[in-house]
């Protein structure tokens, strides 16, 4: 097999970063791997016709220049880059079960898979945070959360994104391997390239404050901000205005759940050890990454009258009067 004729070229007491990196393939699929190269295709073509669509509509129309729209823009550039950032290893590998990455590759690959995962969570924090500000003090909205305001959030998701992330490619080239350069995905993930190092390598402290300070930290305070909406809710009048006021965070609320719920059992999973297949792990890992960037449109669009809207405006054909 290719994977394992790549795997005997590395020399497992190297003290520097080898060549290369070998990725895995979707288990039970390495002897076939080109049929599902049509699944990935259609799920990124989709998801680019989704995300393209959001931006567009956004982009057009005056009317949804509000912080709102700003922040599912950037949700959707996020997910857009998400799925970009997978999308050249995991055809290689169904398209030419292409295991062996070269390092260069593999770390570029790993920084922004990891940049977009943290710009996406930070933009769901975000987006939790207008949610509970326009449902909490409806009266102080417009005052408070100004373009200004809007565009330093926008500015602070992007450093923190790029910022958080910039070092770890360094440190890794300059890291100690002392086991086989086999990766346990079919993309390259910090931590799983980490893990390879030999002890005592700084990298594994810097990428635990990474996590702790994203994707540890963003759902807890999305959980706070909802507490404070459904202490708000409750003391709403009537049942209509708690079903409307609910409805403007029906979408947001499926997307953190879409992206939090797979990283959170992969998390378990991973900590107790639990005696899950291999297949069923790698399968989680896709729907983390992969299926996010397919939904979110079709949650916005169906979620959110504005956004559904403006597309059949713009898509549809203006019927032009006969008199004319």
């Amino acid at each position: 097999m290719p994977a394992l004729s790549a795997q005997a070229a590395v020399n497992s007491s190297s003290t520097s970063m080898a060549p290369t990196f070998l990725l895995v393939g979707l288990p039970g699929l390495e002897a076939t791997p080109s049929w599902w190269a049509i699944p990935l295709v259609a799920i990124y073509l989709c998801s680019a016709l989704g995300n393209g669509t959001i931006l567009w509509i956004i982009a057009l129309e005056p009317t949804l220049h509000r912080p709102m729209y700003f922040f599912l823009f950037l949700l959707s550039v996020s997910d857009m880059g998400l799925a970009t950032a997978l999308m050249p290893s995991l055809l290689g590998l169904a398209f030419a079960n292409a295991h062996a990455v070269p390092a260069s590759a593999c770390l570029l690959q790993m920084f922004f898979v990891h940049v977009f995962s943290v710009m996406e969570s930070s933009v769901l924090l975000a987006m939790a945070f207008d949610r509970a500000l326009a449902i909490c003090s409806p009266l102080r909205y417009p005052a408070l959360l100004t373009h200004g305001v809007t565009c330093k959030i926008g500015l602070a998701i992007a450093f923190r994104s790029l910022g958080l992330h910039l070092p770890l490619p360094f440190l890794l080239a300059h890291m100690s391997y002392c086991r086989p350069q086999v990766l346990t995905h079919s993309y390259c993930l910090h931590p799983d390239m980490a893990r390879l190092a030999c002890p005592g390598a700084p990298s594994a402290v810097y990428s635990l404050g990474v996590v702790l300070s994203a994707m540890a930290v963003d759902p807890l305070l999305i959980f706070f901000s909802y507490g404070l909406i459904v202490r708000v809710l409750q003391g709403v009048g009537s049942g209509e205005d708690r079903w409307k006021a609910a409805q403007t965070c029906a979408a947001h609320l499926s997307a953190v759940l879409l992206f939090y719920t797979p990283m959170v059992l992969l998390a378990l999973l991973n900590r107790f050890k639990l005696p899950i297949p291999r297949p069923a792990r790698t399968l989680l890992s896709y729907v983390h990454f992969l299926l996010p960037p397919l939904l979110n449109p079709v949650l916005y669009s169906v979620k959110m009258r504005e956004v559904r809207g403006k597309i059949l405006k713009r898509a549809l054909p203006r019927k032009v009067g006969c008199a004319q």
